[in-house]
């Protein structure tokens, strides 16, 4: 028995992409124009940065058009995993992006040649406006998507938040050379925004992979203390979920019911799911009756694996 209500945001999600794909292509030619009048190297290095920022727009309207969360005869299950597919390549973008900042401080250190940075106020006044273009399309995807729960819009938004990070330190070490020449800073001020770069990538890994190896997503022993309150509900076990809770989270069980009709089975069993969706929709759940004389003690199936593992070892 399956009961689901699914809510399709990709008008809401691709808005939003659209929008931040003009801001960030603005922030990007900004950069790339003031790193050429300026002769900085790190401010080029940032203006490479930004364009993984559009890449990923364009990678996430790609995934947007797929991750339709309505099943279909290929896709029972939905589409929804595309946009954690999506959230991936993000990932993969902020890993170039560090071992391209690390690269370019390391050769800097290392360069016995000195290049000259100049920096004029108007130069710097860009800076401050490319900064704030920055803040605002990361605070403004992670509120939608948190809204509306897009795992593409929250790993974008964390990916702007390191560029914002990358546009301080620029911004920092060109204040110090346009006050007191010191042309260190640039590559000093490198290393520690790499190193946060690195973990934006690391935090989008961490919160998407969990969803595509279909890692647990609701502990069983909370769903049988939840199920078992529902009158008629003798027990339950085997119970697994998968997904992501608020968005769409899949769950299975066995049921044991106090009935011996087919028809009281049934209310029970649309009991259940009320009480879960209330909880966690939206689900589809999935369950299986058994009569009152079944008996069962293993809520979740590593209680299961256990089990067989000890009898094994018992032969």
């Amino acid at each position: 028995m399956t009961k689901t209500e699914l809510v399709d945001n990709r008008g809401a999600v691709r808005r939003v992409l659209i929008i931040t794909l003009a801001l960030n292509l603005l922030v990007m030619v900004l950069k790339v124009i003031v790193g050429w009048a300026t002769g900085s190297l790190s401010l080029l290095a940032d203006a490479m940065h930004s364009v993984t920022d559009s890449a990923n727009n364009v990678l996430g309207l790609f995934a947007n058009r797929l991750s339709s969360p309505e099943p279909d005869r290929d896709h029972p299950y939905g589409h929804q995993k595309y946009e954690a597919v999506g959230a991936l390549g993000i990932a993969a973008f902020l890993g170039i992006a560090f071992f391209e900042i690390m690269q370019t401080a390391i050769s800097r250190i290392f360069d016995s040649v000195v290049t000259g940075v100049t920096v004029s106020a108007t130069e710097l006044w860009i800076l401050l406006i490319v900064l704030g273009v920055n803040i605002f399309v990361a605070f403004y995807e992670r509120r939608v998507g948190y809204r509306v729960g897009s795992p593409i819009l929250i790993a974008d938004a964390q990916h702007t938040m390191s560029d914002i990070w990358v546009t301080i330190s620029v911004l920092g070490g060109l204040i110090g050379i346009w006050i007191w020449d010191f042309q260190w800073l640039d590559v000093v001020l490198a290393l520690p925004v790499a190193i946060l770069v690195f973990w934006s990538g690391w935090s989008v890994l961490r919160a998407n992979v969990p969803w595509l190896v279909d890692e647990m997503a609701i502990a069983p022993e909370a769903i049988h203390d939840l199920v078992m309150q529902v009158p008629g509900v003798l027990n339950c076990h085997s119970i697994a979920s998968r997904g992501v809770v608020g968005r769409q989270t899949f769950i299975e069980m066995h049921l044991i019911v106090d009935a011996t009709d087919v028809e009281t089975a049934h209310r029970m069993t649309e009991a259940v799911e009320a009480r879960l969706e209330e909880r966690y929709g939206p689900v589809r759940i999935t369950i299986h009756v058994e009569p009152p004389a079944y008996s069962s003690s293993q809520i979740s199936y590593e209680a299961d694996v256990r089990k067989s593992s000890t009898t094994e070892n018992q032969r």
